[in-house]
This record gives structure tokens, C-alpha cells and sequence, in this order.
């Protein structure tokens, strides 16, 4: 298995300006092959979808090519793959079409670990509704969410589990299959945000059990907007608002307005792209990115392991992701300073690597960082050595000073 980092660094022109980026889970940089896609969906005849002239056809099969790519890379049916502007937007659409269908006294589980995209919009359907929010917490001390803490407040009157599959914080990974178990064990849905996990393992829908998954292209190097997977016979019940004129067939009903189609033809770029990082992987798309995967796991795994490796021999750094399954994000906070000056000063040095909460303030609160979090670590697939270096070499002049 082969992953040429040097090459792959090469395809990325915003590395030219020599920033060692440690922003990966606020979003990644773009390699060539998907600005190319973009442009040349933008450069070409390009209409409202149809099959008459070839600017509508163009527009149809970048649809279509598109979801067949995001269906490769979740391990889904591309008939249940719907498009939207952000994952916020679509969670928010979902939640208050889910919400129709909940009674006074029915109960939601939401857990303090997620990104607050994943929280508020189903505590504000909950109180639109007459439904009841119950709270999963995690072990501020361990950064872990058990099977056992998302059992802990189900009930027979449970309709929806949301929970994360990678805290964008700490990146812990929770036992997502067997949650999704529980919540249909009592007749609930399971809405899963991937956001955070689709950039470092390979997502298979059917194997995770969720009914819904939600991700972000701009997160795993592609453009900016949001995709859902569902299956599709799921989608075929649910009844969104929607203009009288736009179609009722699925996907489609869930998508308003026009799709931003030059986008969609960089996200299928970008999942080309993935496939690709195993240079020698053969086959399906589907098997070229589980190659492409276990070697992108493998080298993130390493880097990661050289800056935990050099954290821990810094002196006042406080860890805070500890989970056993985590993402290659790393949240730290100092004894004698604060997170935003270690930002600025890595920022003269030319190291991103920003501090906040990141939209996940209930895990920052439940950790005892208030809403001010710490400097996060995050990992992308064009990270080097020399980046680790740089950064921890920054670190340590951060401390001495």
C-alpha cells in the first residue's frame, strides 16, 4: 500500500504559501483535480437540468455523477443521497420534518459530546413539538461516550437518537452501530453526524445502522455545502415542506431550489480524488477508497502518534482527548496560558492551529473549558512530518517564552 506524500502535496496550490495547516477539522484545503472540476462545470454549457440542450444535460449528469460518488464513498444508495447547503441547513430541514411526526411527551436524545448542529436543532423541534429532550453525557475525564450512557435515556417513548460519529472537539468515535442498534431496539431513528468522521474512515451506512447520515465535501477536500444519506425508501415517507411546482420523486424533494452544480462537480472530484490516494489500488471506486482509507489511516495514525509523542514531553500541557477510538484531532489547553496567544504566535510562525469551543459548546462546557475551548490539533491527508515539526517546535518556543 503506497501513499506518496510528496506527491500528494504537490496537487494542492494553497500548501505554496508554506503554512503548516492544522485546521483540518474546520475544513481542508483543495487540491488541483477539484478546482479544475469546478471551473470546468462553470466554463462549460451549464443550465437548469433537463435533457434538451446540452447545457441541461450537462447540469443532469454532474447530478447524477455526483451521487453516485457520495453513495462510493458512504457505502450507500445513491437514491438516498440528498444535496443541501451546509449539514446545519439539512439537519435543521430534517428535524422539523421528523418533528410533524412526534407527540406531546415523546422523547429525543441528544448527547452533550456533539457539535451544537447536532443539538440545537432537534431541542428547538422538541420544544416546537411538546417533546421531551433527553441529555446522553460523556466522561469529561476519559472524553468517552459509551453504549451504556445512550441507554441510559432511552425509553419506549424514544423517537430520535442524534449522535456524532467523531467529535469535531476531541474526536472521540462512539460505538456507532451498536447505538444505532438501541434506538431502533425501541423503535427510534438514529441521525448521525459524520462531518467530523467522513474525513478519517472509510463510512458504511448499512453497517453503522443509521437511518440518517449527514457530512460536509469541504471537510474531506472538497467545496462547500452538505450532503444527508438516507435510504430511500425511508425518504419516501417523509413529507418536507416544498414549493408547489418542484418535484415530489426522492432525492429531490428534499432539495430546494437550484443545486449548486459546480460544486457537486468539485465533490465528485474530491472523492475521485481520495480513491486515488493508493496509488495502487485497483477496481471499484468503492474498493480503491477502502484501499485509499486504511493507508490514509495508517499515515495520519503515525503523525499523530509523533505529536502526542512530543506534547507529552512539553511541560503544563493538558490533553483532553483521550478516547481510545478518536480521529487524529488532538484539544490541549495550558496551565499557564491561554490557548488564543499560542494561536496567534504559531499564526506569525506560519502553523494554523486555531483555538475556540468550534460549535461544540456543550462538550467544551462538560470538559470545564466553558465556552472558550482550547488550541485544537487536526490532521488532514497532505500533513507532513516537517508540518508535526513545525508545530511542535512552535510550541515549545510558545512555552519557554
Amino acid at each position: 500500500m503506497t501513499y506518496d506524500i510528496t506527491a500528494l502535496r504537490s496537487q494542492f496550490p494553497a500548501l505554496s504559501a508554506n503554512t503548516a495547516h492544522f485546521d483540518g477539522p474546520g475544513g481542508t484545503q483543495t487540491p488541483q483535480p477539484v478546482i479544475q472540476a469546478i471551473a470546468d462545470a462553470l466554463a462549460h454549457p451549464l443550465s437548469n437540468r433537463g435533457q434538451g440542450v446540452v447545457g441541461e444535460r450537462n447540469a443532469e449528469n454532474i447530478v447524477v455523477e455526483a451521487r453516485r460518488a457520495l453513495a462510493d464513498l458512504l457505502g450507500a444508495d445513491a437514491a438516498g443521497i440528498v444535496f443541501g447547503r451546509s449539514a446545519t441547513q439539512l439537519t435543521y430541514d430534517f428535524s422539523r420534518t421528523l418533528a410533524r411526526t412526534w407527540a406531546l411527551g415523546d422523547e429525543v436524545v441528544v448527547t452533550r459530546l456533539d457539535h451544537d448542529a447536532n443539538i440545537r436543532p432537534w431541542v428547538q423541534a422538541a420544544e416546537r413539538a411538546g417533546a421531551v429532550v433527553r441529555w446522553a453525557d460523556f466522561d469529561p475525564t476519559t472524553g468517552e461516550l459509551t453504549v451504556d450512557d445512550i441507554r441510559a435515556v432511552l425509553s419506549e417513548r424514544t423517537r430520535l437518537v442524534a449522535v456524532t460519529a467523531a467529535s469535531n472537539l476531541i474526536g472521540t468515535r462512539p460505538a456507532i452501530t451498536e447505538i444505532s442498534r438501541l434506538a431502533h431496539d425501541v423503535g427510534a431513528l438514529s441521525y448521525v453526524d459524520g462531518v467530523h468522521h467522513t474525513a478519517h474512515a472509510l463510512v458504511d451506512l448499512e453497517r453503522l445502522g443509521a437511518d440518517f447520515y449527514v457530512c460536509s465535501p469541504y471537510k474531506f477536500l472538497g467545496p462547500h455545502h452538505g450532503v444527508l444519506a438516507a435510504r430511500p425508501e425511508l425518504l419516501e415517507t417523509l413529507r418536507p415542506d416544498k414549493l408547489l411546482p418542484s418535484t415530489d420523486a426522492v432525492p429531490e424533494r428534499f432539495e430546494l431550489g437550484t443545486l449548486p452544480y459546480e460544486f457537486l462537480a468539485g465533490t465528485r472530484a474530491a472523492v475521485d480524488f481520495l480513491a486515488g490516494l493508493d496509488t495502487g489500488a485497483t477496481g471499484t471506486r468503492r474498493q480503491r477508497l477502502t484501499a485509499a482509507f486504511a493507508a490514509l489511516e495508517d499515515h495520519e495514525h503515525i503523525l499523530r502518534t509523533r505529536i502526542d509523542k512530543g506534547l507529552a514531553s512539553l511541560p503544563g500541557v493538558r490533553i483532553h482527548s483521550r478516547a481510545a477510538d478518536r480521529t487524529p484531532t488532538v484539544l490541549l489547553t495550558f496551565e499557564n496560558a491561554a490557548t488564543t496567544d499560542a494561536y496567534r504566535f504559531l499564526a506569525e510562525r506560519g502553523v494554523h492551529a486555531p483555538s475556540g469551543s468550534f460549535y461544540a459548546i456543550e462538550a467544551s462546557r462538560r470538559l470545564g473549558l466553558g465556552d472558550t475551548g482550547g488550541l485544537r490539533i487536526g490532521l488532514a491527508p497532505y500533513n507532513d512530518t516537517g508540518d508535526a515539526d513545525r508545530l511542535l517546535a512552535g510550541l515549545t518556543d510558545f512555552l519557554a517564552g
